[in-house]
């Protein structure tokens, strides 16, 4: 490998802002904001709008669209549609 053209490779804090959570991992992005962190340490902190702790698909609470009313519909809608 070639030096001084990788970026750093470090812990960070990210913190979830939608469910105030947050977890420590290592990864290239890097921050003005730092957090003392349970080990004592001080990490740079990186603020996310949405992590798998709330996202819908993760936490099991995603919606569920009424697919079979629409499919009902448009085929009422367009049903002599094409027809001479």
């Amino acid at each position: 490998m070639k030096s001084d053209i990788h970026p750093k490779y470090s812990a960070v804090v990210f913190r979830d802002l939608a469910s105030e959570t947050s977890f420590l991992t290592k990864s290239t992005v890097s921050s003005k904001k730092t957090i003392e962190w349970e080990d004592g340490n001080t990490y740079p902190l990186v603020e996310v709008e949405i992590s798998s702790e709330s996202h819908p698909f993760y936490t099991g609470k995603q919606r569920i669209m009424d697919s079979a009313g629409r499919v009902e519909r448009f085929n009422a809608r367009f049903k002599g549609f094409g027809k001479k």
